[in-house]
């Protein structure tokens, strides 16, 4: 049976999103402010898709199915009135929000899951104008959404388990992966993203570097890992020794901001000092270390041959 997807903000994200959902086969009801900015986000989508198309990032057939499957709604209530799914992406502001869910409310059905790709607000804040919260959860992809293969799923504490298990069903058929992670603020993601922003404006205000020498040395040494392993599975091939020597190196000047993480501690109290000896965060089996170390080399390898394929982004 073909799912029913309502996407409510067809701007830049949700238009992503619709272009998503309907290349996996989806119907899509897209909604806006006003039918005129619905449509005329539709037009700009299909544009776009015939470039994606042009440029070889889309299948060839994708302008077709995208008309075929993406259409305009009236009205938010006729948008979502008989979705399976229903993702919402208008701006990050809470009242903004909280009028669109109690719209969405009173208008699907009671089964259907209510999403949000909220990057920042608490789910559980953005539930209080839900009707049924237990269908409620975020959905975060991330920009720009055709591209990028991941996304952030946060349940609050009330979501059903057997929706989390379903909205991460409907991600998996466009090809995508997903991470569920808990509702604290900035959740996973862009916990993540703004402790390295952070970081690097730390250094750019001391003087150490510029940020064409910061960005330089971020996509070109442990960034360039990044696409094939995360903060785990690296300090484990590294070595926790080696990386608890490097924090006691970086204490002597930030004390606070660098203290040693207590389960890093822990886990070289009981031997564990990653791949080397067996076990880690990641407790990578010793047999199969060999081939682990044969992939990665490979996989840097075949980036660093793709890299040269692109060449330098237009930047300059």
């Amino acid at each position: 049976m073909t799912r029913k997807i309502a996407i409510v903000g067809s701007g830049y994200m949700g238009g992503g999103i619709a272009q998503v959902m309907a290349l996996a086969g989806a119907e899509v009801l897209i909604s806006d402010v006003s039918l005129e900015v619905t449509q005329a986000n539709r037009e700009r989508l299909i544009e776009e898709t015939r470039k994606f198309v042009a440029d070889g990032l889309f299948p060839s057939d994708a302008v077709e199915r995208i008309e075929r499957q993406v259409k305009v709604a009236d009205s938010i209530e006729d948008a979502v009135r008989d979705a399976d799914f229903i993702e919402e992406a208008v701006p990050e502001k809470i009242d903004i929000k909280h009028d669109i869910f109690r719209r969405v409310s009173a208008a699907a059905r009671p089964d259907a899951i209510i999403a949000t790709n909220t990057s920042t607000i608490s789910i559980a804040r953005l539930s209080e104008a839900v009707t049924h919260p237990e269908r409620f959860l975020g959905v975060h992809f991330s920009n720009p959404s055709p591209f990028v293969p991941g996304v952030e799923i946060i349940p609050h504490e009330g979501t059903d388990p057997a929706v989390v298990e379903r909205a991460c069903a409907i991600v998996h058929e466009t090809g995508k992966e997903t991470a569920t992670v808990k509702d604290v603020t900035g959740f996973v993601l862009n916990r993540l993203q703004y402790a390295l922003f952070h970081e690097a404006t730390q250094l750019l205000e001391e003087g150490v570097a510029s940020p064409e020498d910061i960005d330089t040395l971020v996509r070109t040494t442990f960034g360039f890992r990044l696409p094939f392993f995360g903060p785990f599975a690296i300090a484990d091939m590294a070595g926790l020794d080696v990386y608890n020597f490097c924090y006691q190196s970086l204490q002597t000047d930030f004390p606070e901001r660098f203290a040693t993480p207590e389960v890093l501690s822990s886990l070289i109290e009981q031997g564990k000092l990653g791949t080397k000896s067996g076990g880690g965060f990641t407790d990578v089996p010793a047999e199969r270390i060999p081939d682990l170390i044969a992939w990665r080399n490979r996989a840097y390898v075949k980036l660093s041959e793709l890299m040269k394929e692109l060449g330098p982004p237009p930047m300059k």
